[in-house]
């Protein structure tokens, strides 16, 4: 199906990747039940055992989601309608067929932040990357 997009096919891979490198450290955050437990210690055989050498322990943060919502911020009202359109179509939502309107029904109901209501989608990664197939991209 020939579309007319605003993006390239290849941005919107892109986004497919940071959608899912988001997903994939916010599975890595904590608990994959989200429960916290209590952690046990004997104290008999605690010792201090963690060596300090003086420098600084390095943490790596994961950047993934902001990245994700940073990229979303910067699309312009008719991308970002386009995204949440080819997001709809790989839902379910509209079918391929139906892609002007899935846009424009996107540009109506822009309330809030783009970047928020598709980063906080928990399938925003496989949505996407099924619209952009249904829509041969």
């Amino acid at each position: 199906m020939a579309v007319d997009l605003s993006l390239s096919p290849a941005t919107l891979r892109m986004l497919v990747q940071k959608g899912r490198a988001a997903a994939a450290s916010t599975l890595t955050d904590g608990f994959e039940d989200g429960q916290d437990r209590e952690i046990e210690f004997d104290t008999d055989t605690l010792q201090d055992s963690h060596a300090h050498d003086g420098l600084a322990e390095e943490e790596t943060e994961d950047l993934s989601s902001e990245e994700l919502i940073e990229l979303i911020e910067d699309l312009n009202v008719d991308e970002a309608a386009e995204v949440v359109a080819i997001v709809w179509i790989g839902r379910g939502d509209f079918d391929a067929a139906d892609f002007p309107q899935a846009v424009e029904d996107a540009r109506e109901r822009a309330v809030g932040s783009t970047a928020k209501y598709l980063s906080g989608m928990p399938l925003f990664a496989d949505h996407l990357e099924a619209g952009l197939d249904a829509l041969e991209l």
